[in-house]
């Protein structure tokens, strides 16, 4: 079935960066560099359907009337350790926005996320952007939506950002928030039995941070 809120990069740049940082050889530089790069053009998708209103200025030549971003400052969660990959991207592209904190790592048994942080501003009214690398089992993704909501955010203010996806991830957003828009960099073919997205591009933390 069409998902019409489920977009998927088809960008040249973000083809040629995700093929780099996908290598096994990659070093952390380059892997550092082409996520960056890739969260920057998701940023750029994510933050289309912000609010403007009119304002007058002056150029060098006339007076004119352009656009700036109206209403509350956005607000970037990552999931944390991974997601801080990509919040750095939308930090740069969003200087005025604040940034939340989710802590989740992953029991390898059960492969179901436990929380250990979080740390969020009391004002959730505004537009909300959540980023992790990797859309796998969508159980982590899920838990830290879910931890924002409790807290007093609406769901339809929350854009779920990632560089790679899995369908199983998709499936277990859209039985959770089935009209949340997803941004992702591609959308890959299953997971392996140790729920890891396939082709992937390995542990997304591990790689970006060096501690492989």
């Amino acid at each position: 079935m069409h998902d019409p809120n489920l977009i998927i990069l088809d960008h040249p740049l973000v083809l040629d960066r995700m093929t780099r940082l996908r290598d096994k050889n990659a070093t952390p530089e380059i892997f550092r560099a082409a996520v960056d790069e890739c969260a920057n053009i998701i940023a750029m998708e994510a933050t289309r359907t912000l609010k403007t209103q009119p304002k007058n200025i002056t150029t060098p030549l006339i007076d004119m009337e352009g656009q700036i971003l109206s209403g509350p400052a956005p607000l970037i969660v990552p999931i944390l350790r991974a997601g801080l990959a990509l919040s750095n991207a939308f930090s740069k592209v969003l200087p005025e926005a604040d940034t939340g904190h989710v802590g989740l790592y992953r029991d390898e048994e059960t492969k179901r996320p436990v929380q250990y942080l979080v740390k969020l501003p009391k004002k959730l009214a505004r537009p909300i952007f959540m980023v992790d690398p990797m859309l796998a089992t969508g159980h982590s993704m899920v838990a830290a939506i879910d931890t924002v909501v409790s807290a007093g955010a609406n769901p339809d203010d929350m854009v779920a950002c990632v560089l790679i996806a899995a369908p199983e991830g998709v499936e277990t957003m859209r039985k959770a928030y089935p009209t949340m828009p997803i941004i992702t960099g591609a959308m890959d073919s299953h997971l392996n039995d140790h729920a890891y997205i396939v082709p992937g591009l390995g542990d997304a933390g591990d790689r970006y941070f060096g501690t492989v």
